[in-house]
């Protein structure tokens, strides 16, 4: 461990170093975050009538009204922006680590430099998963943060609150790292897979909003089709007290199970692997 400990320090040191030489690409991706976020957030809006200046000072909207506060579906609005803030940590991580590491991995494979990867004295799937170490999704962290302080703010959510919200976050960030990698291994067999990844991405979207705000059908789907309500809306519920036990062993199971599969099918994977110089 202490060995990939101090490969982890090399790779990110080196992989930042590299980026910072291009400042101008850190500008852009700060607007393109802010725009992301502005966006989002006026999409969140609708749901609570559409009136952003009401909705920050606390007035009257044209939605559902419970004890004269915002509500949609029994979420307020602050508790809405705190799934949002989630959604966002959870982008801050995947333009650092998962789409840097992740979408390469079809690279690898279509150019055969998967061979000196699998040469190297460190496992493969390591290698692959965290060479890469991208600033721009520094935008995304700092967004989430504000939204995160600003929602915590207005529930009055305290330090032990926000300590409950990492554990159901972590486990959140492996399943998100299990499935975006399962994909990237079926490169071996399917050179076009990041046309997959995309889509994975446009569903992930989906956890910008509680998912309780969705249809019947829907909120099935983003919680055991695919796991988005495990990745933003179970951590929200988290830091407010209201994630139950079930939630939290089913999370685990979720994240054991796919981060196990996604390490035995990547073996399972190299076996079909036809090198560049065989």
């Amino acid at each position: 461990m202490k060995r990939y400990f101090r490969t982890i320090l090399v790779f990110w040191s080196a992989a930042a170093a590299a980026e910072a030489e291009y400042r101008v690409n850190f500008l852009i991706a700060f607007f393109t975050s802010l725009l992301n976020v502005i966006g989002s957030i006026f999409v969140l809006s609708l749901f609570f009538g559409g009136d952003l200046l009401s909705l920050f000072s606390g007035g009257d909207v044209s939605s559902q009204v419970s004890g004269g506060e915002q509500s949609f579906n029994g979420w307020q609005w602050e508790q809405a922006l705190l799934v949002m803030g989630m959604f966002t940590l959870l982008e801050a991580f995947s333009s650092s680590l998962l789409i840097p590491n992740l979408s390469r991995i079809v690279d690898h494979v279509r150019l055969g430099t998967l061979d000196f990867v699998l040469l190297k004295p460190i496992d493969s799937q390591f290698w692959l998963s965290t060479r890469n170490l991208s600033l721009w999704g520094l935008p995304n962290l700092a967004f989430a943060l504000i939204i995160l302080i600003y929602a915590g703010v207005k529930l009055d959510i305290g330090l032990s609150a926000w300590l409950m919200g990492i554990p159901p976050m972590f486990l959140g960030i492996v399943m998100l790292y299990s499935i975006w990698f399962i994909l990237g291994a079926t490169s071996i067999w399917f050179v076009k897979v990041y046309n997959v990844t995309e889509v994975l991405h446009s569903i992930l979207e989906a956890g910008k909003y509680p998912v309780a705000m969705y249809p019947t059908a829907y909120q099935f789907f983003f919680t055991f089709i695919v796991p988005v309500a495990f990745m933003t809306t179970v951590p929200a519920q988290a830091v407010r007290g209201l994630m139950t036990g079930r939630q939290f062993m089913i999370a685990i199971v979720l994240a054991v199970v796919l981060l196990t599969v996604s390490r035995f099918f990547w073996r399972f994977a190299l076996r079909f692997y036809t090198s560049a110089s065989s």
